[in-house]
């Protein structure tokens, strides 16, 4: 099987956090048994095991910068979708910083336009911006 781009793994690993939301963190056999529904017997992708178990073991530290730097939003009143990729772009920017903050923030808001609500790209955008700023990361 070739391998899987860094992108892929950004939307299933949204797919796994916006499930996640309704059926508990995810742990390592959870991804595990997702992965499963995608590539039967290949192991699951390093950088997406990283992302989804990243953001479960941070989720209090990036959903207090999250509820910090948005105005006029609690983080329970966000659409699941943006909230989960707020999640994880901003794990990405703290936790990964190898990884170009232009990719991250771009493809979040590519993510939250295919995903989210009409407004969602905007929101993401804004809001990602500000706490880049906030973490003193230059584009």
């Amino acid at each position: 099987m070739a391998a899987i781009s860094r992108s892929r793994c950004r939307e299933l690993a949204l797919q796994m956090l916006y499930q996640a939301e309704f059926a508990g963190k995810p742990s390592r056999e959870g991804v595990n048994r997702f992965w499963g529904h995608f590539q039967k017997g290949e192991e699951v992708p390093a950088y997406l095991q990283d992302l989804i178990l990243g953001v479960a073991a941070h989720q209090e530290e990036l959903d207090a910068l999250i509820s910090r730097h948005s105005e006029h939003w609690r983080l329970e009143r966000m659409v699941a979708v943006d909230r989960n990729l707020l999640r994880l772009a901003i794990y990405e920017l703290i936790y990964q910083p190898e990884t170009p903050v232009k990719v991250v923030i771009n493809e979040a808001v590519e993510l939250a336009k295919r995903y989210g609500t009409d407004e969602s790209g905007a929101f993401v955008n804004g809001l990602l911006d500000h706490i880049r700023l906030a973490l003193g990361r230059e584009i």
